[in-house]
């Protein structure tokens, strides 16, 4: 190896290289949608004296993401006139990031104390932009990195979203205060370029595959239901979707009532912001160094359980925070153990995630598991977490979101001793690019 990167330590090395570097960017222009309609509108509805019930219910914005794979079949299946000599990724990955600038723009010129049902709209159409620019954008991360950089490559990913959710956020917020929010909004639609410069640089990933084409009717119904179907036939795969659909419910249930934890034992707003926003930060961002690194020396299998029983055993954590009490140390170790768990686990189960899908049909496949990875959680979350406090206390409920946690990590390593999750990898971690080396491929 010559170059600049012979100098960079080996652990950091596989970091450095093209793709995924290109998944870094990736995820800024990803994260940042989703900045602009969460806290970001938040502040804007507050500060614009909108009743407090009215700006909750612009959480159901939300649900857009989730939704998502009811359209991603257009992005495997359809071809975008004009644009699809640049290839069917690229094109798309123009048209939706033009799309998302679009829709931010939009966003910043409705006003909310004139209309707030135009607001309302135009937040959703946000998400559907921001929604669909992800589709477009886990598919071409996929398919840009060979199976031995799914685990950097999705952390590199995860760096990227955090990063650039945390970035347009915070950079609404000093334009908005100079310039109004109307401004501060349309800056913030640049964040969507990264992705796009990243498709025209780079091209069309070497190993996307296109589906076998149909017309008319045929067409359409073959988009819709050959992801499905491809996914189905492969031994194991209703397992493999009950595991994608419980193995996060106990963190969720979990993570979404921190802050009432935190309220509750009397924490000012300062410490949250040290050690909840800026200590977790870090940590979390360690986390993901670390999940890249694990899930190269482990391999899939492994380094998914180890950061199962991580995930799991983060919430005791909170348990004993919640028994102690107001206390900075143990709020900033809770945390960061907590943050440290989850970076690793975002890492390791997105590279699985990724894996399961195949080269034709990697935008709805992976909607789709994305998707399901957290609608669970976030029904329980929303009807019965406040309940469950309530009824057994902050103590108990923290132990429950650690009992909760245990079903998925017995069903993934049932999965591996019956060999399902062997059975039920897609070709993204199987076929590598006609460069890739054969012992590069990553352990399973």
């Amino acid at each position: 190896m010559s170059g600049w990167r012979a100098h960079v330590p080996a652990a950091v090395r596989p970091y450095t290289e093209r793709a995924p570097l290109a998944a870094f960017f990736l995820g800024i222009s990803s994260g940042a949608p989703f900045a602009l309609i969460a806290a970001t509108l938040t502040t804007r509805l507050a500060q614009d004296g909108i009743d407090k019930r009215a700006i909750t219910a612009f959480a159901l914005a939300f649900l857009v993401y989730n939704l998502k794979w009811l359209w991603a079949w257009v992005i495997d299946g359809v071809r975008l006139p004009l644009l699809h000599r640049l290839g069917q990724r690229v094109s798309w990955l123009l048209f939706a990031g033009a799309c998302a600038m679009a829709a931010i723009v939009n966003l910043a010129l409705v006003d909310p104390k004139t209309s707030l049902a135009a607001t309302a709209y135009a937040a959703i159409l946000v998400a559907f932009a921001g929604a669909t620019y992800d589709i477009v954008i886990d598919a071409y991360r996929i398919e840009s990195l060979e199976p031995r950089q799914l685990g950097v490559g999705s952390g590199m990913s995860q760096y990227g979203w955090r990063i650039g959710s945390v970035a347009a956020g915070a950079f609404a917020l000093v334009v908005a205060a100079r310039a109004g929010w109307e401004a501060a909004y349309i800056a913030c639609a640049l964040f969507a370029i990264p992705a796009m410069v990243v498709g025209l640089v780079l091209g069309e990933p070497a190993r996307h595959r296109e589906p076998t084409r149909r017309e008319g009717l045929a067409a359409v119904w073959q988009s819709v239901a050959a992801p499905l179907a491809e996914f189905f036939r492969r031994h194991g795969a209703w397992l493999v979707l009950l595991f994608v659909l419980l193995h996060k419910i106990g963190d969720t249930l979990a993570n979404l009532t921190f802050r009432l934890l935190f309220n509750e034992q009397g924490y000012t707003n300062d410490e949250i912001a040290l050690y909840d926003v800026g200590f977790g930060f870090w940590a979390y961002l360690v986390g993901i160094f670390l999940g890249g690194i694990l899930y190269s020396k482990l391999g899939l299998k492994r380094s998914v359980l180890l950061s199962l029983w991580l995930m799991a055993v983060s919430n005791l954590s909170f348990a004993g925070l919640a028994a102690i009490g107001h206390n900075n140390w143990a709020m900033a170790a809770a945390i960061g153990f907590e943050n440290l768990a989850s970076g690793i686990g975002g890492v390791t189960v997105v590279a699985y995630f990724s894996a399961l899908c195949d080269l034709r049909y990697t935008a709805s496949q992976y909607a789709l598991i994305s998707a399901a990875a957290s609608i669970v959680g976030r029904v329980l979350t929303g009807t019965s977490a406040g309940w469950l406090i309530q009824t057994f206390g902050y103590v108990n409920f923290y132990l429950l979101t650690t009992v909760v946690a245990l079903p998925g990590i017995l069903l993934f390593w049932l999965m591996i001793r019956r060999g399902f999750v062997d059975a039920s990898i897609g070709s993204v971690a199987t076929t590598p690019t006609a460069a890739a080396a054969s012992p590069a491929a990553p352990r399973r």
